[in-house]
């Protein structure tokens, strides 16, 4: 919470109390002050990281991205979801040639080919970080009005069309959030990400609450496990009523369709035919943007968003 924002009071705050802590630790210690029960609780990264504090970690990472985006004026976003192995169309062919030279030159490695096979299909499916960026650059220009910014473009804050998103509104000028996460294979925030929107998490579930809590829409490009699990978690919630309906975008009808048989669900019995309508194929980022005006214009505006500064 910035400075301006803070309600007087007689007490030092926190942060004072811990320079003043630390100004007399180095001037002076003890045993007693060297041990680590001596240490200030919330100052103490050793202690906020045991099992025991696992729900006070929980709500740090609920808080701290909520009173940051409230405090940049961010009341809603269009989130972007797909691979972060899909790369730009110039990268993506040169991974090809790579991987052909690789075949070539060790024509009895399966896996070699089997490489070929697949960077093939990778620079097809680059072709959805051009509409990815695209997209992010049309909605982020109605989404930067100060004090009362709808439309913010957030991103899980990776590479490939994660990247594509927060480019896309660096073309226009226009912040964008990344929500990363910790991962054992370290992967840093893409370059496009507005610094002071650029959040990390350790609670996978933290994370996508934070993609859903202030999401007016949600475009969804080809991906994997991730993609997946954001994707359906997202259908499942406006199913059963559980967030109010938005417009969700699944770009690319040919390769949704191939890895997802969503009539055969209808005909297993396992969901409604009405449930096929939470969702719509999209090809190209007008396409995407004019269902997201469409449906606001003829659906109430949300009330949480009706007032500058409200948050969720």
């Amino acid at each position: 919470m910035t400075d301006q924002n803070r309600r007087y009071s007689p007490f030092p705050t926190s942060a004072e109390d811990r320079r003043t802590h630390e100004e007399r630790q180095a001037r002076k210690t003890t045993p007693q002050t060297e041990s680590d029960s001596y240490r200030l609780a919330f100052a103490d990264v050793d202690f906020l990281t045991t099992r025991d504090l696992r729900p006070v970690r929980l709500q740090l990472e609920m808080l701290k991205p909520e009173i940051l985006l409230q405090d940049e004026g961010v009341v809603s976003t269009v989130v972007v979801f797909g691979s972060a192995r899909i790369p730009e169309p110039d990268v993506a062919r040169q991974r090809l040639e790579e991987a052909r030279a690789t075949a070539a030159a060790t024509p009895a490695d399966a896996a070699a080919q089997r490489a070929v096979t697949i960077a093939e299909r990778i620079v097809e499916n680059s072709r959805h970080y051009t509409v990815a960026r695209d997209f992010a650059r049309k909605v982020s220009e109605h989404s930067q009005v100060p004090g009362h910014r709808r439309y913010v473009v957030c991103t899980g804050g990776g590479p490939g069309i994660m990247e594509a998103a927060n480019r896309g509104a660096s073309d226009v000028g226009a912040d964008s959030i990344g929500l990363s996460i910790v991962l054992p294979h370290e992967q840093f925030p893409n370059a496009y990400i507005t610094p002071k929107l650029s959040f990390n998490f350790h609670y996978f579930a933290v994370r996508k609450m934070h993609f859903l809590i202030r999401a007016e829409a949600l475009a969804c490009f080809p991906g994997g496990f991730g993609t997946m699990d954001e994707l359906f978690e997202a259908l499942t919630l406006i199913q059963t009523g559980k967030i109010q309906r938005i417009p969700v975008l699944l770009f690319g009808k040919d390769w949704w369709q191939k890895v997802i048989n969503f009539e055969a669900l209808v005909e297993e019995g396992t969901i409604s035919p009405e449930d096929l309508d939470i969702f719509h194929f999209v090809e190209t980022a007008e396409e995407g943007w004019k269902i997201i005006t469409d449906f606001y214009n003829t659906h109430p505006h949300p009330n949480r968003w009706a007032e500058p500064g409200m948050g969720p």
